[in-house]
């Protein structure tokens, strides 16, 4: 990959810019960022159609199989169910207890942190968790029975492994951060939200790292859904963002996180920037829309703009919007109208169609709490590729949506990311019910020089460590893959990390 850029393209930072140093994604079809990129590059729906025979095993019931208005599909995270606890210091016992939603993101946020190559049990830096999780459906259908009948004891272990107070903390306390440990909630952009009070925290000097990111993971994953005409769940599944056929979206599974770091401090201690963000926002509609559930104008333009005065960028610099693009015939004209205010394209400074937009739902449908995570970690990747990836199912606009009069037109196909005059800049936004929206601003990663090519110094040792025997064995087979797969790793690069 080409890292050289041409004058006007220089990279200009600023104190306020925030490095993301490492990731970790479990997404329907995808346990890794490799294999999400493989994923989005490839146009795939990670859609599961269910069987009769599986969904009577969930306990779906003879009236539902036979409502031609019941959807027998859904966005399925593999594995949600399995736990590593022994490599945590949990019992058995502990982990039964644990939302399957705070375990993920505690296997994700390890990830995240080993991906940056920090281990905190030996780094004395402050990481902070900035982290947030949707509704517990386990507790509601797995343990409350369990809880109905506990004893005062068993309820108060029951309240702290499943109450949403506790996934920051517990993530602090089996990974021993010792900076700031928040769990924030705002529907649909709690991930983005947590990103946005990471960047400060980290911005105010609280911590030196920070986690940010969110898990949703439905304990019915295996089941389908009864549509109803005029609610945010499409008829068949499939998510049309933007399209004149979209009649909604499908929830999702999924669970993400990033490493975040001042990108000063990234880049004078060598660590690997995936995407810098330059700007964030938030803020509320209020009251001025038509119910508490609805999107406004008003709220998401003000939002956009915000981050984009923040991060000081000019809107006709960025090329690029990961839309919160949930598909509902109400929402779509709603956020485009939004950015076309936050662009001002009144004030025709942005050429037409001088701008991508996409959604990541369309992939792997909406994950609710963890929906901006997916958004912003899919920017994030296209970023590093340099490649734009296509918003399945768009076929032609929504009518009520005027893409020819705005700046703005629907990546349909992969294709390279344009250079421009400025670095590759890009906005992802996520709108929760109720009304917090959010919005970043990132960029492409400095072009850094080359390392020197040491192959030549002599034999490379390849150190290696796990839990286990199996582990250990595992993580051999996975190394193994990767240097097959990318054959253009430099070997003492490799052996430096290991």
């Amino acid at each position: 990959m080409n890292d050289q850029r041409t004058e006007q393209q220089e990279f200009e930072a600023r104190d306020s810019d925030i490095a993301v140093i490492g990731l970790a994604c479990r997404f329907p079809g995808a346990d890794t960022p490799d294999a999400f990129w493989q994923v989005l590059s490839e146009g795939r729906e990670t859609l599961t159609y269910f069987t009769d025979e599986e969904l009577r095993a969930a306990g779906v019931g003879e009236h539902l199989l036979n409502d031609d208005r019941y959807v027998k599909a859904g966005q399925v995270l593999a594995d949600a169910d399995t736990f590593d606890a022994g490599f945590f210091g949990i019992t058995r016992d502990e982990a039964e207890l644990i939302d399957p939603q705070q375990r993920q993101f505690l296997q994700c946020a390890h990830e995240a942190l080993e991906t940056a190559g920090y281990d905190p049990r030996r780094d004395e830096q402050q990481i902070g968790v900035y982290a947030g999780v949707g509704l517990n459906t386990y507790l509601l259908h797995n343990l409350g029975e369990r809880y109905r009948t506990a004893s005062s004891v068993d309820r108060y272990r029951m309240m702290i492994t499943n109450d949403k107070d506790f996934v920051a903390t517990r993530t602090s306390y089996k990974l021993n951060l010792r900076g700031p440990s928040v769990s924030t909630n705002t529907a649909c952009s709690t991930s983005l939200v947590a990103v946005h009070l990471a960047c400060l925290s980290l911005l105010s000097g609280d911590c030196a790292m920070a986690v940010a990111g969110a898990a949703h993971i439905q304990a019915d994953q295996g089941e389908g859904y009864l549509h109803h005409e005029g609610m945010i769940f499409s008829p068949d599944g499939h998510c049309r963002a933007f399209d004149a056929k979209a009649q909604g979206t499908v929830i999702g599974n999924g669970v993400g996180a990033v490493v975040l770091k001042r990108l000063s401090d990234a880049l004078a201690d060598g660590d690997t920037v995936h995407a810098v963000i330059k700007g964030t926002a938030i803020n509320n509609d209020g009251s001025d829309k038509t119910g508490y559930t609805a999107p406004s104008v008003q709220g998401q333009a003000a939002v956009i703009a915000e981050a984009q005065q923040i991060a000081e960028v000019a809107p006709e610099s960025i090329s690029y919007v990961e839309a919160h693009g949930t598909a509902t015939p109400l929402g779509d004209p709603v956020e485009i109208a939004a950015l076309n205010q936050a662009f001002g394209r009144e004030g025709g400074t942005l050429a037409p169609r001088s701008c991508a937009i996409g959604s990541v739902k369309t992939n792997v449908g909406h994950l609710d709490t963890a929906a901006g995570m997916a958004g912003l970690i899919k920017t994030v990747l296209m970023l590093r590729h340099r490649t734009l990836v296509p918003s399945l199912h768009f076929e032609s606009p929504n009518p009520e949506i005027d893409f020819a009069a705005g700046p703005f037109h629907v990546v349909t196909e992969t294709r390279q990311w344009p250079e421009g005059t400025t670095p590759r800049r890009a906005g992802v936004s996520s709108f929760g019910i109720g009304g917090t929206n959010a919005h970043v601003i990132v960029e492409e990663p400095p072009a850094l020089p080359s390392a020197p090519d040491a192959e030549d110094a002599g034999p490379r040792l390849l150190v290696l460590s796990a839990n286990t025997p199996a582990a250990l064995d595992t993580v051999a087979a996975e190394l193994a893959r990767r240097l097959r797969k990318d054959r253009g790793l430099a070997l003492s690069a490799v052996s430096q990390t290991l």
